[in-house]
């Protein structure tokens, strides 16, 4: 990972980083920061000044990220130099390159030919897991100054503290001169709201003298990889960018002037990545890794993007890892023992059945009998184990209802999963996972034919209609939330949560609850949950039954009857995590309520329209924060600040999956 600020040089966050490396060769696990930044100053005729804000021009976030800065030279004289900045693909390395056009600069007068013109650069090291910090005390010095060398030809340095941790920086012009600088207390405001540490330090072993006549370009390299990258690499790196670029776009099959679609189409490339020799998803930047849920919910977006080869190589991976019935719930690097989670196999379902109808017949049957593990398994295998699992019960909890059909899940299992304290237990039969439920019973009915694929179409039948007769409000207008149950408490016994949430708005996008309910359910949306390109995880009105949130101290922290919070800042357990799914608007559910709005309305002109321009809001939040991303998460309250992750893979491809629904219809 690099993450870099518009303002060059500029921290805002302990993630910030020129790389945050990957350090396993085959899977996703933790970055580790090894390069914080780099500082740049400009030498123009003994004129020295630095490259940031100040003096930008312009600026371009796409991949290659691109600077243009005019920097002054004294007396009215100007030096323009561009910068792109990009990672080579499926590498840990971060590639900067610094050019000097020819032609004379846009504001001031051009320099003498013979006024010498240099960069200055250094680049601030760290030796960390990202989720810490570096501080400056004799043992960090130490570290530092005895793992680091000057390489042999003068164009950089190595900092190798173990065998599979070695960081080499280096340039393809210039000299490099060691002259060690500690920066100390570097301000991490984002931190500061979190009520973390909001400050680090750095080291710097030495600077970059890297001189810069007219034409001339200068690469800088920063090298976590055991072999460093090639001159050819390098000299191409731009190109190969773009080429991926238009072959990505013509896979998403979108228009050229839909500036929005395209976007969203090559921001979620970043997202992508390889696990062994199948690929997964990285949930978000900075610190998410690949999650089964949020996997496999980015993977309907990377069917409409036409990645269809990374979404079976996705559904291959996630598949080898089912056990009666589960997936995993987060998997880090290999452990994946965490399967806390109802949804994940549900929408593997889903995923399976989006995929199979991109395909002729022929190759949907092809699909099904995949296999998938030493086992001899196949996808329908899988499928129809996750169903006997949900039916009989799984060993982490799960169980399917016998009267009503419907399915119990465990405390914190769902997507609103946070615990310590339980911000949104959810324990019972939570609305959203009903709708996923009908829609596998319906897919593994298909697969079995007739005699079994009997038995499986009639559960789904009788759990459609409890999802349909026990979730409605009619005096309210919504479908509930929740049916509120202890374990083995049957679904008739269980109490209904009138809470208005926007997991309601999945069953209308799943084609589930439809005419005037979904429309009723809807327009309550539309009052209570929208704020500008997200939705609220809850409406700022009464909930009943009450939801009482405890800190780990058994203190009571929020008012049960009113629980919404609008704001998701400050200590984590006792006000971000009550806020995060009662009132924190989010992203990714934002386009499943436009996919209702359509769907609701029978995709009628009017709708399809009305739809289309609530979701083209969106575009604001590709200009903010992380630009060219969609962030995890908004505050509920005004004015709607950009929070949690800055960049989230699912609010990315929620939005191209119904923008490209929309558009066609």
């Amino acid at each position: 990972m690099a993450r870099l600020a518009v303002d060059l040089g500029q921290v805002y966050s302990k993630y910030d980083c020129l790389l945050g490396a990957n350090l396993h060769p085959a899977l996703p696990v933790d970055r580790h920061i090894l390069a914080k930044r780099a500082r740049v100053w400009i030498d123009a005729d003994g004129f020295s000044t630095p490259l940031n804000f100040d003096n930008l021009l312009e600026f371009e976030p796409r991949p290659v990220a691109q600077w243009r800065f005019l920097a002054s030279a004294g007396d009215d004289r100007a030096v323009e130099v561009r910068l792109c900045a990009d990672m080579l693909e499926g590498r840990n390395v971060t590639v900067l390159q610094f050019h000097r056009p020819d032609a004379a600069p846009r504001a001031g007068h051009d320099l003498a030919p013979e006024c010498r013109v240099s960069l200055t650069v250094r680049v601030d090291i760290e030796d960390r897991n990202f989720h810490t910090e570096t501080q400056r005390n004799s043992g960090a010095e130490h570290h530092f100054a005895s793992h680091t060398r000057t390489l042999g030809d003068q164009t950089g340095f190595e900092f190798a503290p173990a065998v599979d941790r070695r960081l080499r920086v280096f340039a393809d012009h210039g000299l490099y001169h060691p002259q060690p600088e500690w920066s100390e207390n570097i301000e991490h405001p984002v931190e500061a709201t979190r009520g973390q540490t909001a400050h680090g330090d750095a080291f710097s072993p030495g600077w970059f003298e890297l001189p810069l006549p007219k034409g001339q370009t200068v690469t800088l390299v920063v090298s976590a990889d055991p072999v460093d990258p090639t001159a050819a690499e390098l000299r191409d790196f731009v190109e190969q960018r773009e080429a991926a670029d238009v072959k990505l776009l013509r896979g998403a099959d979108l228009q050229r002037g839909d500036r929005f679609g395209r976007e969203l189409a090559l921001a979620l490339r970043a997202f992508v990545a390889r696990r062994d020799r199948g690929r997964t998803i990285i949930a978000g930047y900075p610190w998410f890794l690949d999650w089964g849920r949020d996997s496999l919910i980015c993977a309907r977006g990377l069917l409409a993007a036409g990645m269809t080869d990374e979404v079976q190589q996705l559904l291959t991976v996630l598949a080898h890892f089912e056990d009666r019935g589960t997936l995993p719930n987060t998997i880090r690097g290999e452990d994946a023992s965490n399967r806390d989670t109802t949804d994940a196999p549900l929408w593997f379902g889903i995923v399976c059945e989006e995929h199979a109808e991109t395909m002729t017949r022929a190759r949907a049957t092809a699909f099904y009998a995949t296999q998938v593990d030493h086992r001899g398994r196949t996808v329908a295998d899988v499928l129809q184990s996750i169903a006997c699992g949900f039916r009989d019960g799984t060993p982490n909890g799960i169980r399917m209802d016998p009267e009503s059909a419907l399915v119990w899940s465990p405390s914190h299992f769902t997507w609103m999963d946070t615990s310590f304290p339980a911000g949104t237990p959810r324990e019972g039969y939570p609305v959203e996972i009903q709708a996923l439920w009908v829609r596998l019973l319906r897919q593994v009915a298909r697969l079995a034919g007739r005699g079994e694929g009997d038995e499986w179409a009639a559960l789904a039948q009788r759990a459609e209609q409890s999802l349909l007769e026990k979730y409605w409000i009619e005096e309210l207008g919504w479908i509930a939330d929740l049916l509120v149950a202890a374990p083995s408490v049957p679904a008739r016994d269980a109490e209904q949560d009138t809470s208005l949430r926007s997991n309601g708005l999945l069953v209308a996008s799943l084609g589930l609850l439809t005419g005037q309910r979904a429309r009723r359910t809807v327009d309550a949306a539309l009052r209570h949950l929208v704020v500008p390109g997200a939705l609220r995880s809850l409406a700022p009105l009464h909930v009943s039954p009450p939801l009482p949130i405890h800190g780990r101290d058994g203190q009571l922290l929020n008012d049960p009857r009113n629980p919404y919070r609008g704001r998701y800042e400050g200590d984590e357990d006792t006000r971000r995590k009550p806020a995060y799914h009662n009132g924190t608007a989010w992203t990714w559910t934002f386009p499943v309520l436009c996919e209702a709005i359509a769907r609701a309305w029978d995709f009628e002109e009017e709708a399809v329209a009305a739809a289309r321009s609530y979701l083209g809001s969106m575009d604001q939040l590709l200009r903010e924060g992380c630009l060219g991303q969609i962030p995890e998460i908004l505050d509920g309250d005004a004015p709607h600040a950009q929070r949690g992750c800055d960049a989230q893979a699912w609010g990315v491809t929620e939005a191209l999956r119904v923008w490209k629904l929309l558009s066609k219809s």
